[in-house]
């Protein structure tokens, strides 16, 4: 039984995890290459102030490498880098990472043939099976707004913060009020000059205090026998109760809303402020925010919110549409990730020039949100409709790197090259994913979750415990072995 070779592009919690599952079951022959200087995928990135995990880290770990002293419900970045890197170091894989590595294309020529990758530098690898672990969200980016090189101030965009520009006493702009600005926000207002956050739109937001543990319950953790396994357990029924709501927005989702609403009024006492941040969609349609800090920080004296759409960036500031020129000397982009292109711009061809970009015109699609027909060997990780909309992505990627690994270890068992998910399989699956989302709030308003043609790309239409049993085990039946 031949053990392939294999090229993971990520080394994120995706890609560590992949390597940790493959070299535990005898396959050995495994790279990491990622474009940055080092392990840590998003976390590495985003390094801007209140940086943190909004999914509480006894769950937003490996059930392998669990550990009893996080600070806090959920940690911040500098921890949760520490821990992968840690974790990577640990189980030996850390070696195994080449950085500053910038994939741009990759091709098999033959369905039993290997891969030919490329980097931007011009350095090739020639893996039997490729695995991608680039994930949802890993490219920044920023409206191409008129004017936008005209500006004379500072601009930077929150997941590449500029750590070296000053912004004690600065006129500042945010644009977006996603989960990063919903960190950031709170943690800078105390020290600029004057903020303006420009709003397309309000969040439905959940408290999150986020305080430091006490030292008797991290003592608890550590010592006491099944109690962080209780507290994991706790967590992902919290979890799934978000998605039970999203998924019943006249019942149970009525419920979560009422929540929100009681929470939200009693932190919004500013009756304008109040009337411009209100959410005017479905509870759960779009992300829902963790923070017991944005709200309030809105209504600090220095800072305002503009709900006007914004027209124009000019050398002094910003201007939107009602003709008023905000001026500021410093804008930070708070808008998200290129989160329907996934690999994109990385070029990827099958046997016969087939390409991964033109198969996904009408919208991305993959078996488990994994594999794709006519693209043998290739694995997503992180791919279209996995995404959790209450729950941890690493639960989804363990289980993901083990199917992988099952699959790859059932291909070397009938002395195959290639493994290729049938396509009669993967548009049954994909029909079936779809036909999921109908009557749940992600409908009912437009999302990140959805592409430009509307199709909702990103996100598992289920529970956390529907996907662990939908990838429980390969089917052969499922495949077509080269």
């Amino acid at each position: 039984m031949h053990a392939p070779s294999v090229l993971v592009v990520g080394a994120g919690f995706g890609g560590i995890a992949a390597a940790i599952e493959l070299r535990a079951h005898g396959i050995r022959d495994v790279t990491i290459v990622d474009a940055a200087d080092g392990i840590g995928g998003t976390w590495l990135h985003n390094t801007y102030p209140g940086a943190a995990c909004d999914v509480p880290s006894h769950l937003y770990s490996y059930s392998f490498a669990q550990r009893t002293d996080w600070s806090r419900l959920c940690s911040p970045q500098p921890e949760i880098l520490a821990y992968l890197r840690g974790v990577a170091a640990e189980f030996g894989v850390d070696e195994l990472v080449q950085t500053g590595v910038r994939i741009v294309d990759a091709r098999r020529d033959e369905a039993d043939g290997p891969w030919t990758v490329t980097a931007d530098d011009g350095r090739t690898w020639t893996p039997d099976v490729l695995i991608v672990a680039t994930g949802q969200l890993n490219r920044p980016v920023s409206p191409d707004l008129p004017g936008i090189d005209s500006f004379t101030g500072t601009m930077f965009h929150s997941a590449r913060w500029d750590h070296d520009h000053d912004l004690r006493g600065r006129r500042v702009a945010v644009i977006g009020t996603g989960a990063s600005a919903v960190q950031f926000v709170p943690a800078i207002a105390p020290e600029v000059g004057h903020m303006t956050v420009f709003q397309r739109s309000g969040n439905w937001f959940l408290p999150r205090r986020n305080r430091r543990f006490p030292a008797w319950w991290r003592a608890a953790i550590a010592r006491v026998p099944g109690l962080q396994r209780a507290r994991r357990r706790f967590i992902t029924e919290y979890c799934e109760s978000l998605t039970l709501m999203i998924r019943h927005p006249a019942t149970w989702g009525r419920l979560g809303r009422l929540y929100a609403t009681l929470f939200m009024r009693a932190q919004l006492r500013d009756p304008e402020v109040r009337r411009q941040v209100w959410p005017d969609y479905t509870f759960g349609c779009k992300r829902i925010l963790f923070s017991s800090h944005w709200l309030p920080a809105l209504q600090r004296p220095n800072v305002e919110v503009e709900t006007s759409r914004i027209a124009a960036v000019e050398p002094t500031g910003v201007r939107t549409e009602d003709g008023t020129l905000h001026e500021v000397d410093t804008i930070i982009w708070g808008t998200g990730f290129a989160a329907t292109d996934f690999m994109f711009p990385m070029e990827i061809s099958g046997p016969g020039g087939r390409s991964l970009r033109t198969e996904w015109k009408d919208g991305a699609h993959a078996y488990l949100g994994m594999t794709v027909p006519g693209f043998p060997s290739l694995f997503v990780l992180y791919g279209p409709n996995t995404n959790t909309s209450g729950g941890s992505i690493i639960r989804y990627l363990e289980h993901q790197v083990r199917y992988v690994r099952e699959a790859l270890q059932e291909a070397a068992r009938r002395g195959a090259s290639g493994v290729e998910v049938r396509p009669e399989v993967e548009q049954a699956y994909d029909e079936e994913v779809q036909a999921r989302f109908p009557g749940t709030a992600w409908t009912r308003c437009d999302s990140w979750y959805r592409d430009d043609t509307g199709r909702i790309v990103t996100n598992w239409p289920g529970y956390m415990r529907e996907y662990d049993e939908r990838t429980r085990r390969v089917e052969p039946s499922d495949y077509v072995f080269h």
